[in-house]
């Protein structure tokens, strides 16, 4: 296969793809993927019946510089991006083989596939119910928020991605049914929101991925926030996997220069921009192309911050997290959450028990220095708020989970310590029981009576 190659004038080194267009393959493609040809029938058919049920969607940049094909099934940037066998239970993948064996309509297959996707979770932690905002008594369905400081923002034009990550937990985002997704093109209704909660002093663009915009677009939303009026949203955070799946955006897209421009305006003005990248293993910080778009963000005035789950089949060792963080700090990029896999999707592939969650977690912080040791984790982003997972313990004779909320639904809920009894299994927070003859954790009466008023007022 031949890969083009282009030089950068700053830097007078070539990478593969600099001058590249995105070209991505879904699962109507499947069978134009030439790498697919080395794994065996069985396992193509298996990825086939999968990505009826889950998103799929890859593309060159990460078919020729991160998967490793000598290594697959089993490496890690594979496992990331194609579908596997056990992502679904038994029985629904059962189900979803039979009807492609027998070569049935395809109205059948999307009748099965949005049968097996709502028994899927496909909105965890009370997204639909408790995150979305009103104002003036209008639901606002493009945005989220859920904590008193920060304002989750869809907007419409970036609800894909370059490449979908198989764990993520906004699949729902993806499979063309709009009552699930969360999407706005009104950027008067996000300016108006936040002109009337003076609290939010933070604003999360994410999706999808919002790096698909182009920059034009982007400069709608974001370029009025500088106006006075606004003052009080100090930090513009942006969420993306964008570094790992198309660094070219950063770099060589035609639109490039121009969306560096508008961060470096926020810079100028005093604003903090973050670029919340998501990283899943060292290996996605390996291409030069990556390395040269993280340059180009941190001139430009952008804080990179690092965060992801924890998985099975991809990062679940202690070795590969303390490889990614140190070279995170090398490049400039700030380690900042280590989560826990969200139960939603595919998680029943790729969970990891709590308690093994915490040994690597710090078993990796024991390798690392003290720069490094940013990450908070392992986090659960559950529906009262996001519990870290502190450490194991023994109180009183009983062994315990120690936890505590780094962010919550109620403010005073943050950074109080709770604990639960030890389960070596458990996976999330609602696996956990109270530690000590407790019949409730303290949150639990309030968070359930934000439910119901939540859901009273859904109605």
């Amino acid at each position: 296969m031949t890969v083009e190659y282009a030089q950068f004038a700053s830097g007078g080194f070539t990478v593969p793809h600099a001058n590249a267009k995105l070209k991505v393959y879904t699962e109507r493609q499947l069978a134009q993927i030439p790498q697919l040809a080395g794994l065996g029938e069985a396992h193509r058919f298996a990825i086939r019946a999968v990505a009826k049920v889950l998103p799929f969607r890859v593309n060159q940049f990460v078919l020729d510089e991160l998967i490793d094909w000598d290594n697959v099934p089993d490496d890690p940037m594979f496992q990331l991006t194609f579908p596997q066998p056990g992502m679904l239970g038994e029985q629904d993948f059962e189900r979803m083989a039979d009807l492609l064996r027998r070569d049935v309509p395809e109205v059948e297959i999307k009748a099965l596939a949005s049968e097996i996707r709502r028994g899927l979770n496909p909105h965890p932690a009370g997204q639909q119910l408790m995150n979305v905002p009103r104002l003036d008594g209008r639901v606002l369905e493009g945005m989220q928020h859920k904590y008193r400081e920060t304002l989750l923002f869809f907007p419409a034009q970036g609800q894909t991605c370059h490449a979908y990550c198989s764990f993520c937990f906004r699949w729902a985002q993806f499979i063309g049914d709009k009552e699930l997704r969360f999407s706005s093109t009104d950027r008067e209704e996000l300016h108006a929101y936040l002109l009337a909660h003076r609290e939010i002093s933070d604003v999360l663009f994410t999706g999808g991925d919002p790096m698909v915009m182009k920059s034009a677009h982007l400069a709608d939303y974001l370029l009025p926030l500088l106006e006075p009026e606004y003052e009080h949203v100090r930090d513009l955070r942006i969420g993306t996997k964008a570094l790992t799946f198309w660094p070219q955006r950063f770099v060589t897209d035609p639109d490039a220069d121009e969306l560096l421009r508008i961060f470096e305006r926020f810079a100028e003005a005093g604003r903090h921009v973050a670029l919340m990248a998501h990283f899943n293993h060292w290996r996605e910080l390996e291409p030069r192309m990556t390395r040269e778009a993280i340059r180009r963000l941190r001139d430009a005035g952008v804080t990179i911050r690092s965060q992801g789950p924890l998985l099975a089949h991809i990062n679940d060792s202690a070795a590969v997290w303390a490889q990614m963080w140190r070279e995170q700090v090398r490049l400039g990029v700030v380690p900042y959450y280590q989560f826990v896999e969200r139960d939603t999707g595919a998680k029943r592939y790729f969970e990891v028990p709590l308690a093994r969650a915490w040994n690597i977690y710090r078993d990796a912080m024991r390798q690392v220095s003290g720069i490094a040791r940013t990450a908070r984790g392992p986090s659960m982003s559950a529906g009262p708020g996001k519990v870290e997972v502190q450490g194991v313990s023994e109180v009183n004779g009983e062994k315990v989970f120690v936890l505590r909320f780094i962010q919550g639904r109620d403010p005073d809920w943050v950074q109080r310590p709770f604990f639960a009894k030890y389960d070596e299994k458990a996976t999330w927070l609602d696996g956990l029981r109270p530690a000590f003859g407790e019949e409730r954790f303290f949150f639990q009466d309030q968070y359930d009576a934000m439910q119901a008023k939540a859901l009273k007022g859904a109605h």
